[in-house]
C-alpha cells in the first residue's frame, strides 16, 4: 500500500519517501474510517426509524469510537507490514487491535445484558437488575479480559496449552470450593424470577417459622418473627423447600379457633351464640362469611371450630387470640359448659 503512491503518482516527489506515503497512507485510512461511519450512522438512523427500540442506536453510540480507532489501527498494521517492519511492532499492532476488537465486543454484550435484564426486573417486579446485574457485568468483564489475554498470547506465538490446563484446572477447583455458593446464588435467582415471595410477605417456612420477608439478597434471604428476630436462611435450602406464603394471592387470611363443649348441649344454639358473635365482629369479613362446624365428638367434649376470614394478615395473630377470649366469654354467659378434659379409670378387682 505504501509503494502503490509511488507508482500512482510518479510525479510527486515525496511519495517516493516510503515514510512520507506511510504518514499519508495512515491519515487517508482515517478519514476513510471518519467517511465509513458517518454512512453507516445515517443508515442506521434510516434503519432506527422502522424499529420501536433504541439498541441500535445505543450500541452504535458506544462503539463507533471504539470502531474508527480499530479501522485506523488495521491501517497502520497493513502500512507496517509494507515498511517490512514485521517482528515486534507488528505484534504490537496485532495486540492493540485485539485489545479494541475485544472491547467492542465486550460493550455489546453489556448493551445487551442490560437491555434484556432491566425490562425483566421491571416486568416481574423484582430487583434483578440491582442484585444480579452487577455480578453478571463483572463476570462478563473477566471473560473478555481472559479472551484478550489468551488472544494475545497467541499473537506473540506463546502457547497458551500450559494456561488453558491451568483455567480448567483451577476452575474444577473453585467450583467446588464455590459449590455452596454457587447453588445459593442461583437459588436465588430462581426465587427472584420465580417471584415465591417478596419483601414484605408474611411466610412460613418448612422448618416451622413464621415472619416477614425483610430482605432478599443474593445468596440469602432475610425474615423478621414476630419476636423481631432475624433469621438470615440461604436461598438454595429455600428454593428446595415448601414455604407458605400468607400474603398471596391476596392479603385475606383464614382464622381457626377450636373450641369444645359439654357433652348434651343443644348444637344448633352452640352455632347461633358463636355465629352472632363473628356476625357482629368489626373486623371479621362477611365476604367470604364465618361459620361454625361441629367436628367431631371427642373423649371429652364437643369439639366445634369457629372459621373467619380477615382483611390482612398482619392483625390475625392478635384478632385470633381476641375472638378466641371473646368465644370463651360468650359461651359462659349463655351457660354452655366448657368441659375439662377427663379420664375414667376402672380398678379391676382382684
Amino acid at each position: 500500500m505504501v509503494n502503490t503512491l509511488g507508482t500512482l503518482f510518479p510525479g510527486i516527489v515525496y511519495f517516493q519517501n516510503k515514510f512520507i506515503s506511510a504518514a499519508v497512507v495512515l491519515l487517508l485510512t482515517a478519514i476513510i474510517a471518519k467517511l465509513l461511519l458517518v454512512i453507516f450512522e445515517k443508515v442506521l438512523q434510516r434503519f432506527a426509524k422502522k424499529t420501536k427500540t433504541k439498541l441500535d442506536d445505543i450500541i452504535f453510540e458506544k462503539t463507533k469510537k471504539p470502531l474508527f480507532y480499530l479501522i485506523v489501527v488495521y491501517g497502520a498494521k497493513l502500512v507496517v507490514r509494507d515498511l517490512g517492519w514485521n517482528g515486534t511492532l507488528d505484534n504490537i499492532i496485532s495486540s492493540l487491535m485485539a485489545l479494541v476488537f475485544v472491547y467492542i465486543l465486550g460493550n455489546v454484550a453489556h448493551i445487551l445484558l442490560n437491555a434484556w435484564l432491566i425490562p425483566l426486573a421491571k416486568a416481574t417486579k423484582t430487583k434483578l437488575d440491582e442484585i444480579l446485574l452487577p455480578i453478571l457485568n463483572k463476570t462478563i468483564n473477566i471473560i473478555f479480559i481472559i479472551v484478550a489475554f489468551m488472544w494475545i498470547l497467541q499473537i506473540w506465538n506463546i502457547d497458551i496449552t500450559p494456561y488453558l490446563a491451568g483455567v480448567g484446572i483451577s476452575g474444577l477447583v473453585l467450583g467446588m470450593a464455590l459449590q455452596d455458593s454457587l447453588k445459593n446464588v442461583f437459588g436465588g435467582i430462581s426465587l427472584l424470577l420465580d417471584k415465591t415471595f417478596r419483601v414484605g410477605d408474611k411466610v412460613k417456612l418448612e422448618s416451622g417459622e413464621v415472619g416477614e420477608i425483610h430482605s432478599i439478597g443474593l445468596r440469602s434471604t432475610k425474615l423478621v418473627t414476630y419476636d423481631n428476630e432475624i433469621i438470615y436462611i440461604p436461598n438454595g435450602q429455600l428454593a428446595n423447600s415448601r414455604i407458605q406464603n400468607y400474603t398471596r394471592p391476596t392479603t385475606q387470611i383464614r382464622i381457626k379457633v377450636p373450641f369444645g363443649v359439654e357433652y348434651g348441649t343443644d348444637t344448633s344454639k352452640v352455632r347461633s351464640v358463636v355465629m352472632g358473635l363473628l356476625n357482629s365482629h368489626k373486623e371479621i369479613l362477611t365476604d367470604p362469611e364465618p361459620s361454625v362446624q361441629f367436628l367431631e365428638m371427642g373423649d371429652s367434649s364437643l369439639n366445634f371450630q369457629a372459621a373467619f376470614w380477615v382483611d390482612d394478615w398482619s392483625n390475625a395473630y392478635g384478632l385470633k387470640i381476641g375472638v378466641t377470649e371473646e368465644i370463651y366469654n360468650t359461651l359462659n354467659k349463655e351457660n354452655i359448659g366448657i368441659p375439662f378434659p377427663t379420664r375414667t379409670v376402672y380398678m379391676k378387682k382382684e
